[in-house]
């Protein structure tokens, strides 16, 4: 009589097994990395400046509000009373949900746009789109800002913790405009390397948990070291002014008005675009050099 082999006496099979195919309808968990990522910035590039003007506008001023939903929320943490250290990394993952809201409900952010320098470069667009982009932006997250620190002002959550939020926002305010152009523009370069970074980490995701993660550790960072961000000085400068009679005891409070404003958002736009053009856009040009398919088509000669 012949015996069966049981399934469990199989030996396993050493064959070497095909890949796994994608599932239709679930998306590919593995992100992107090196060229491909480079890649999928300058597809990106190439639709941020062929973006309409009204469109580019409007989700320039929701990107204004957004960042500065994240100030609120940093704010908000740093008028607690806890170790400074730990207040410092608190509110910089309180500062992330304006990143998040960038990239997840999609807006147009100045410093995450000086990325476009990578795509002239790699000649996909011209520096006359990047100059429309980047004046459309700096308006709108200018507009959004002001906006929201108004409409903040106006709900009476600067009163929170027996006014202690409103202080606290005239004290940020005070020591943005305190600092010397050297200090802003430098802490501009620095702050800008990391939110590139992020942006550029939060293409190379598929799903909504890649991109926040992505965005966590490098804004966190920007945020806890102190460094300069521009737009999100846009709305913390000008709810500075709103609330400055909260800030009489402050050392610094008679530097806190519009010109002296106007001046640290210029100095820090300027080290934003430094450290964002030089260390990530044109570092990653350098890394991975041109190729044939990075090339836009030479337009035909033939009639």
């Amino acid at each position: 009589m012949t015996s069966v082999q049981r399934p469990s006496d199989t030996p396993p099979s050493t064959a070497p097994q095909p890949p796994v195919q994608p599932v239709p309808g679930v998306p590919d968990p593995t992100v992107l990395s090196g060229a491909a990522l480079m890649h999928a910035v300058l597809k990106k590039d190439a639709e941020k400046a062929g973006r309409a003007a009204w469109p580019t506008f409007v989700l320039s001023v929701l990107a204004g509000m957004y960042i500065g939903l994240g100030g609120m929320f940093y704010t908000l943490i740093e008028s607690g009373g806890i170790d400074f250290a730990f207040k410092q990394v608190l509110g910089g993952l309180g500062f992330c949900v304006g990143l998040v809201l960038v990239l997840v409900a999609g807006a147009e952010l100045l410093t995450g746009n000086v990325l476009l320098v990578l795509g002239v470069v790699r000649r996909q667009i011209t520096w006359a789109q990047v100059a429309r982009n980047w004046g459309l932006v700096f308006l709108g997250n200018l507009v959004g800002g002001v906006l929201l620190a108004a409409l903040v002002v106006a709900s009476g959550h600067p009163s929170l913790n027996g006014g202690g939020v409103a202080h606290e926002a005239v004290r940020v305010a005070t020591g943005k405009v305190g600092k010397t152009a050297a200090q802003l523009f430098f802490s501009g370069v620095l702050c800008n390397v990391l939110v590139c970074l992020a942006v550029w980490m939060a293409l190379a995701g598929k799903t909504l948990a890649d991109k926040v993660l992505a965005v966590l550790l490098p804004v966190t960072a920007f945020v806890a070291a102190g460094f300069e961000h521009s737009v999100a000085d846009m709305y913390l400068l000008p709810l500075g002014l709103m609330l400055r009679d909260h800030g009489a005891d402050l050392a610094d409070i008679a530097r806190l008005d519009l010109p002296h404003v106007v001046s640290t958002v210029a100095v820090v736009t300027l080290g934003n675009i430094v450290g964002g053009a030089v260390f990530v856009a044109l570092a990653y040009h350098a890394a991975y050099p041109d190729s044939p398919a990075d090339r836009a088509p030479e337009p035909s000669t033939h009639r």
